[in-house]
């Protein structure tokens, strides 16, 4: 049996160096096939392009990035410089009830691909104008390949991943419109990208806010949800103690939070009014959800600016503020939420606050029905877009009304 083993070795080891040799080989191949398609080949005189022009991407076709976006791993590639880029955080190992949202960021860009930003579809009568209409460059950088099995390296990898897009130099506006909108109050008085994260679980907002603190201090965030997340940390772990239900608390005691901070759609159970005690202590105010019935939306709307005033703000969107029949895949859902058309309403009335950057969390699609949750997500942070770029709130569709015709 040994006299066996000895005389396959040299067999195992010439194996292995034949398929090495047949990689560097194929990857030979590979580079003398690429060529000058302009030159060597006549594209105009082919039977597609001749007939039908560009191979352009429909709704349903093509690559899978948000909207239709230009796509780069930008971790890795910092070949195209962004003023906002898209990136996701497909992490789910703090959840308290039902997991899955570690696949929100592919059921988002999913839910996006009618939209067709990237092709110049965007505008929208609510807002008047189109997100590609403030001359910012708009990059998806990918997805962050975090760590599934240890979630203080998960965490720490977000916050690495974070920091790098928050370092690199920006675009700097593809038109004469393009307005810098974070040197103001940068820490080091330059403009920096501004990011839009797809979630992922709630907790991916800890190493957000750390890294943000590096580069414009304590902010203050508006965080619509159905849960307060700002329950003090709990288990016998510093690492089990960081959940979705517990990173605010976590991030006021790291000194990440100012004392401005507000909820929109709170409508949890809770233990009492100590959780509401200890909310205030974090600098929390709450807006419940059923406050838009009593006061409305533009008074919830004018709390919400008057709470942030000019200060740089993060806003946190938890898609379980939606109520679960138009929005069922999230794992902690809960009945009596906004419409999809509550909440973007108000965010249109925050649009001119000096925002940071934004995040939409919570998306498991295992839970959904004919997408529908993705598809609200995606249109949601095609509001996010808008909300980030334009100086204020659009003004009211007229068509066949009048100002007059406004309601109080």
């Amino acid at each position: 049996m040994l006299q066996i083993w000895v005389n396959l070795i040299p067999l195992c080891v010439s194996g292995i160096a034949w398929a090495h040799d047949a990689g560097l080989q194929q990857d030979t191949l590979q580079s003398d096939l690429t060529f000058d398609t302009n030159s060597q080949i006549g594209l105009s005189e082919e039977p597609w392009t001749s007939k039908y022009g560009a191979q352009n991407d429909l709704g349903y076709s093509g690559p899978l990035s948000f909207s239709h976006f230009n796509y780069k791993k930008c971790l890795e590639d910092a070949s195209v410089p962004f003023d906002i880029g898209i990136i996701g955080f497909p992490f789910d190992t703090t959840t308290s009830f039902r997991p899955g949202a570690r696949f929100g960021p592919y059921a988002i860009r999913s839910g996006s691909r009618r939209q067709s930003l990237g092709a110049g579809r965007g505008y929208t009568l609510a807002w008047g104008s189109s997100p590609s209409d403030y001359g910012s460059s708009l990059l998806d950088c990918g997805d962050v390949p975090i760590s599934a099995y240890d979630n203080a390296k998960a965490i720490d990898q977000m916050e690495a991943a974070y920091s790098t897009l928050l370092s690199r130099p920006v675009f700097g506006g593809t038109s004469e419109v393009y307005k810098e909108k974070t040197r103001a109050f940068s820490l080091d008085g330059k403009e920096h990208p501004r990011i839009v994260t797809l979630g992922g679980d709630h907790t991916i907002v800890l190493p957000i806010l750390r890294a943000l603190h590096k580069v414009y201090g304590p902010v203050s965030v508006i965080h619509f949800d159905a849960h307060l997340d700002t329950w003090p940390p709990r288990g016998t772990t510093v690492q089990e103690g960081i959940t979705h239900g517990s990173f605010f608390a976590v991030a006021a005691e790291e000194g990440l939070l100012t004392n401005t901070s507000i909820h929109a759609g709170i409508r949890c159970k809770m233990f009492g009014m100590e959780d509401i005690e200890h909310d205030d202590t974090v600098g929390f105010q709450v807006i419940s959800t059923e406050d838009i019935d009593d006061y409305g939306i533009k008074k919830v709307i004018e709390k919400i600016r008057q709470r942030i005033g000019d200060k740089p703000v993060y806003l946190s969107l938890d898609i379980d503020v939606v109520d679960p029949g138009q929005a069922p895949a999230t794992g902690t859902p809960e009945v009596g939420g906004w419409t999809t058309r509550e909440v973007k309403r108000i965010l249109r009335g925050l649009s001119g606050l000096n925002f940071v950057g934004v995040d939409i969390v919570e998306v498991a699609p295992a839970y959904d029905n004919a997408d529908i949750t993705g598809i609200a997500a995606a249109d949601i942070v095609h509001d996010f877009l808008s909300m980030m770029l334009v100086d204020g709130p659009p003004q009211p569709h007229i068509g066949p009304f009048s100002k007059t015709d406004l309601l109080p």
